[in-house]
């Protein structure tokens, strides 16, 4: 049996990428929807208005974003 050590390393390499990427996009998004929720003292919440909606959209995009790569990477292995 002979292992082909260029091939593994390069798997390795572009897995842990997609793996640190997906990790810091869903982080992104739990970020951001951090922002809309109100503090325990009953004060206003950190983000209101325009910041509020900005942040909601950028933390759907960024769990759209994961969900769709999950997908890609389903649709890769069941291909």
């Amino acid at each position: 049996m002979k292992i082909d050590w260029a091939a593994l390393a390069s798997v390795f390499g572009v897995s842990l990428v997609v793996t640190v990427a997906l990790v810091g996009l869903f982080t992104l998004g739990i970020v951001a929807l951090s922002k809309l929720s109100a503090p325990a003292d009953g004060t206003t919440p950190a983000a209101s208005g325009g910041t509020a909606a900005l942040a909601r959209t950028g933390a759907y995009a960024a769990f759209a974003a994961c969900v769709a790569a999950v997908a890609y990477g389903i649709y890769l292995i069941v291909a």
